[in-house]
């Protein structure tokens, strides 16, 4: 039986986390590298292997990996062709978040790294649409869960739909202008 959160709890939880998170604000220099990556993706419209080996970094993963090492052999160019046709999906405001998630997720399979779980490719989808994409992670995975709301088992469409959810509940709760991407500071410090 699904446990059904109490919204005002909730948004206390998720609004405490939040203003834990390291920011510049509080003179941390975390995000720094997705900052950068960002800023490139915005300039080009792709994210290329230096990139994605920088997020990485900033995500603290493990790169000495089989993965890692197919994605190094592959051309960088059909790297920034694929990370570009997801990065389009991800930003189309035509379609709603979650669709506009899972989609560009489906594209990144292609990609050595995204073809297992969702932590790589969303993380490569938030550098590239940060407005509207949330990076998936165990803590923020686990803080959800903590939260009453349902495992989404590895599905970034799931989890986007369950971040929206959150994120609206916010904003008219709160009176802020969170985007997912803000949603996930929050349960990614919660999920701790």
């Amino acid at each position: 039986m699904q446990i059904v959160p109490e919204p005002a709890s909730v948004v206390v939880k998720l609004m405490e986390a939040h203003a834990r998170y390291p920011s510049p604000e509080r003179g941390s220099s975390y995000d720094e590298v997705l900052a950068e990556v960002q800023a490139r993706a915005a300039q080009t419209g792709s994210i290329g292997k230096a990139d994605i080996g920088a997020l990485m970094l900033w995500k603290r993963l493990n790169l000495s990996t089989m993965w890692s090492r197919k994605l190094n052999e592959m051309p960088d160019s059909k790297v920034r062709a694929i990370t570009r046709s997801a990065i389009e999906l991800a930003r189309d405001l035509s379609v709603p978040t979650p669709e506009a998630a899972g989609s560009a997720r489906s594209v990144l399979l292609t990609l050595p790294g995204c073809r297992q779980g969702a932590a790589v490719a969303s993380t490569i989808l938030t550098a590239g649409a940060p407005d509207r994409m949330a990076v998936y992670d165990r803590r923020a995975v686990d803080a959800l869960v903590v939260l009453g709301y349902p495992h989404p088992n590895g599905y970034y469409r799931r989890f986007l739909a369950t971040v929206c959810d959150l994120v609206e509940l916010l904003n008219q709760e709160a009176g802020v202008n969170w985007c997912p991407r803000d949603m996930d500071k929050a349960l990614f410090i919660l999920g701790e």
